[in-house]
């Protein structure tokens, strides 16, 4: 049986976060496309070969030839579409940041509970086996008791300024679109939810923070400083450095590991570098999506783990 999928709107994300990954997946197909304006829906769909076009979102929501839903809409949208497309019977794969807030994020986590249906919050990062490396160097104590993490994420700038990242409205912000990253980078390795100790930014036009600095302090005393850039000045930076009480970890490109990247592993006076594979991890994500929906196994990044997240 194909897993088909459509897909709410013709952003820049879904070719990388979703076409590309599926005509490597066995089983998936992408279907259909809706976005508010036909004609870009239309050429979205001839690029990318997407054979149905439909008039707007719920058009798509509603196709009976589509059971999962990709929704990389800006974040404000999110809370509807995603509740609108759980209770229209479909699996709902939404970008991240996965809502505006906490509450809106309770709110999809209740509508999958109701549904019985797969909701994932796409930190794709999560699903590489880079990621899982490190996870493992953590908890196997290699190199000992974390200490301090510091995780950095910036984006080459100037950000265009009709980008949806620098309307607030929309969900915009570094922090929503960047800072979240490091963020989950940290709670993922920890796996402990954090208390934030102080927090500072760099606001541009409307509100829209530019660059966000944050401390964070975990139930076990391990300390983390976050950063997400996005200011005019800025280049593509994507590091974690892990301090640990016998040794230390450092993670090169935790971000699209399939573009380059390396894990460094220093402990006992021996020193390791390893990297892992370069498939795509969208790929991972898609492939660890399906698998919940046929096999019902567990995903990293669930809704449990969204309402934290936010």
């Amino acid at each position: 049986m194909t897993l088909n999928f459509g897909i709410l709107g013709a952003a820049k994300i879904a070719p990388q976060g979703l076409i590309e990954p599926a005509r490597e997946t066995p089983g998936v197909a992408v279907r259909s496309i809706g976005a508010r304006d036909v004609a870009r829906a239309r050429h979205f769909a001839e690029v990318h070969q997407v054979p149905v076009v439909h008039r707007d979102y719920g058009s798509v929501i509603s196709d009976p030839e589509i059971q999962a839903v990709y929704i990389p809409l800006p974040i404000s949208e999110h809370a509807t579409w995603t509740q609108k497309a759980l209770d229209a019977g479909k699996h709902v794969l939404c970008e991240k940041s996965f809502a505006m807030n906490a509450s809106e994020a309770r709110s999809m986590r209740a509508a999958a509970a109701r549904s019985g249906l797969v909701l994932m919050d796409a930190f794709h990062y999560r699903y590489h086996p880079l990621f899982a490396a490190a996870v493992e160097v953590i908890k196997s104590g290699e190199i000992g008791e974390v200490q301090r993490l510091e995780a950095e994420f910036r984006v080459k700038g100037p950000v265009p300024e009709d980008d949806i990242r620098m309307t607030y409205a929309l969900g915009g912000g570094v922090l929503m679109d960047i800072g979240c990253y490091p963020v989950s980078w940290a709670r993922h390795l920890l796996q402990e939810e954090p208390k934030v100790t102080s927090a500072r930014a760099v606001v541009g036009p409307d509100q829209v923070d530019l660059e966000m600095r944050a401390s964070l302090l975990f139930p076990s005393g391990a300390e983390a400083e976050i950063i997400g850039g996005m200011q005019s000045s800025d280049r593509f930076k994507a590091l974690i450095n892990v301090e640990g009480s016998a040794g230390t970890l450092t993670i090169a490109n935790p971000l699209v590991p399939q573009f380059g990247h390396e894990m460094r592993v220093s402990a006992g006076g021996e020193e390791r570098i390893e990297t892992f594979t370069q498939k795509a991890s969208y790929t991972f994500q898609l492939e660890a999506f399906c698998r919940a929906v046929t096999h019902g196994d567990p995903i990293w990044t669930d809704p449990d783990d969204a309402v934290s997240q936010m």
